[in-house]
């Protein structure tokens, strides 16, 4: 249940409760692709960096270790050690990052097993099945994420087949709902129509008939302009419902997160900080650092004296490049963390600005330091 608790011109300040805990939104999803935090983190990690909400990805967990073996270990939840709330990707994603390895037909999908070759064939009623038996929460409509750039002809056509494969999955998804498990799981379908405005506006409207607890937005971050990107949810958001969940999905910069709230998004998720704190770039409320600059060898203070996570109360900036010049794995694990702590601090923050009704200040003032800063 999604309950509306205050409202900013566009932006939302919302409460979702689960079957295994409660939302608070704005919300930033921690990417646990195939169960973990690239970085060498676990569920402890995520709690410790204020996780709400963590996704995991349908693809990769059934090819390994397999839906099986993770229902027979508890569900996802219990086999990451999880206690909170999953969202599950439907695959779907994999239509368009996978392109050179899968095939397109109405049924779905067939994949070439990006680990070993072998065929694999799914479609919106096995990316159910799939979601359902990991014991997921929130459940994605199995889509096409279609190329950019893309002609307004295939667009329109994967469109439509998108809205096909929704009213399969919706169908699916209540069969296996009153009789496959303990907990309803909550379908979300997916917005698609790339940078075409109406074809967006349309398909909004198309699925939202579909009474859905919640709705994404998809094919975004993948290539466009962030100018593109924001038209586009200018112009679609206020066709999805405003008393249900927003979700921007792969997105993004911190400057992103704050330009996607004032819009109207609350839902949101990105490799970006774990990937970034991998490669020795870290957020900080000054900007953007990266780790391997020499200015930081003899620097004895930490990563942002502002943040409270772990790594800035007991490491400082020159223990932490040494890590990465040595090619420790501690180095990884470190920057990661702090940059998922960054991004939850900075979600509650904005939980915090909305509730005060100080977001648009909250908003310029926050882009200015990290436009200035950095």
């Amino acid at each position: 249940m999604y309950t509306l608790l205050t409202t900013h011109n566009r932006a939302k300040r919302a409460v979702f409760t689960t079957p295994h805990g409660t939302v608070q939104t704005p919300v930033f999803m921690n990417v646990a692709t195939a169960a973990a935090i690239k970085g060498a983190l676990d569920a402890a990690d995520l709690r410790e960096a204020g996780c709400q909400l963590a996704l995991c990805n349908t693809y990769h967990l059934h090819l390994r270790p397999g839906e099986d073996v993770v229902r027979g270990l508890g569900g996802i939840r219990g086999f990451m050690g999880w206690d909170g709330p999953v969202l599950t990707d439907s695959g779907g994603f994999q239509v368009y990052s996978l392109s050179k390895l899968r095939k397109i037909r109405e049924e779905g999908v067939t994949f070439a097993s990006h680990i070993d070759g072998r065929r694999i064939f799914m479609g919106p009623e096995e990316s159910m099945d799939i979601q359902a038996a990991l014991g997921t929460t929130i459940a994605m409509a199995f889509d096409e994420c279609p190329p950019h750039p893309a002609t307004r002809e295939y667009m329109k056509d994967s469109m439509a087949r998108t809205t096909r494969w929704l009213a399969r999955c919706e169908a699916r998804m209540e069969v296996l709902n009153n009789f496959g498990g303990i907990h309803r799981h909550f379908l979300f379908g997916i917005n698609q129509g790339g940078t075409y405005t109406d074809l967006r506006i349309e398909h909004a409207k198309r699925i939202t008939e579909y009474d859905l607890p919640g709705y994404a937005i998809g094919g975004l971050a993948v290539g466009e302009s962030h100018e593109e990107m924001y038209r586009i949810l200018e112009e679609v958001v206020p066709h999805l419902p405003r008393n249900k969940p927003t979700y921007l999905m792969g997105v993004g910069t911190p400057e992103n997160l704050l330009e996607a709230i004032d819009r109207g998004v609350d839902f949101f998720d990105c490799v970006l900080p774990a990937r970034n704190g991998r490669h020795g770039h870290v957020y900080t409320s000054q900007g953007k650092l990266n780790m391997f600059n020499a200015l930081h060898e003899r620097s004895d203070i930490p990563i942002d004296a502002a943040c409270g996570c772990m790594v800035c109360q007991t490491h400082s900036r020159a223990y932490l490049r040494h890590l990465f010049k040595a090619k420790e794995m501690l180095a990884m694990r470190l920057a990661v963390m702090h940059n998922l702590y960054f991004y939850n601090r900075l979600m509650a923050d904005v939980r915090d600005a909305l509730d005060e009704g100080t977001f648009d200040i909250f908003k310029k003032n926050r882009i200015a330091a990290w436009r200035n800063g950095g």
